[in-house]
């Protein structure tokens, strides 16, 4: 019994693997739609949580997030991955084990403001030296952000909460 877990498990990370760099794959050259197809890898990171552990999460964060950097031609691609979207399961899944709703929300908008706070600061260093923004724009930037951060959230919250229903065994 305990072996045919480990198949079975194993099995599903390769299968999973296989759908996160295809989807960052798609991400990378299909414009327009690239923050729905992010969301969309993130999910992965989520099953392999609810169908394993937290670990399991974790390995499977640091199994695609390599395969993708090696596989995908265009590595910038990857980076929204690597920040936030891929990583952002394992987070909620610790964040909600607290069970209280305004510290979660606070701490899922810390998590938020610090992983993208942090990619916009390295692709303007890297990218765009001298890009400046006016302030206002800055700050309707951030609030939009925010917003639709909490959107994702929830939609990610219901998108886990139907494969439960649908497909897990756990």
């Amino acid at each position: 019994m305990q072996q045919s877990m480990k198949t079975r498990t194993a099995a599903l990370g390769g299968i999973l693997l296989a759908l996160s760099v295809a989807t960052l794959f798609f991400a990378s050259f299909v414009p327009g739609v690239e923050l729905t197809i992010y969301a969309v890898s993130s999910v992965y990171t989520a099953i392999m949580i609810i169908e394993t552990n937290s670990k399991g999460g974790g390995i499977f964060y640091i199994a695609s997030g390599i395969l993708a950097l090696l596989l995908i031609p265009n590595k910038a691609a990857v980076l929204p991955y690597l920040f936030f979207f891929g990583i952002y399961g394992i987070v909620k899944y610790y964040i909600e084990k607290i069970g209280k709703l305004p510290v979660e929300i606070c701490l899922k908008l810390l998590f938020f403001n610090i992983s993208i706070g942090s990619g916009i600061l390295l692709f303007k260093t890297v990218f765009l030296d001298n890009f400046r923004l006016p302030d206002y724009a800055n700050v309707l930037l951030i609030l939009g952000g925010q917003l639709l951060f909490l959107l994702y959230d929830h939609i990610f919250t219901l998108l886990i909460s139907y494969y439960k229903r649908r497909f897990s065994e756990r």
